[in-house]
């Protein structure tokens, strides 16, 4: 898996590119932080079902989980809205302990 950091208009082009290549692809966007946050609502990241990762929507902390989410979104269909802050026992698994909280939605590319 690799990651780049660009900015939203790349990491659209390169997700469309992929699913014109005729790979599945999910788009996950923050939507709304509170408190720290490694990155601010409108970022994203592209995934693929092979496993490309394009973007950020964490800085890391919480990437792998949000990509297992594009997966299982890109399987069924259906869009997610993910919730990870300090009180939630998954934020802690995934390491968003800094006591922030964010909205990701994920949704697959048709």
């Amino acid at each position: 898996m690799t990651t780049d950091l660009t900015n939203s208009e790349d990491i659209l082009a390169t997700a469309a590119a992929w699913r014109a290549a005729g790979e599945q692809v999910a788009i996950a966007t923050v939507v709304e932080t509170w408190g720290s946050s490694p990155r601010p609502p409108g970022s994203r990241l592209a995934v693929t079902a092979s496993g490309k990762l394009m973007g950020s929507v964490s800085g890391g902390c919480i990437e792998g989980a949000v990509a297992d989410a594009a997966k299982q979104a890109m399987a069924s269909g259906s869009p997610q809205l993910l919730d990870f802050g300090v009180s939630d026992e998954r934020a802690w698994e995934v390491g968003l302990s800094c006591g922030g909280k964010v909205k990701v939605f994920v949704e697959p590319l048709t």
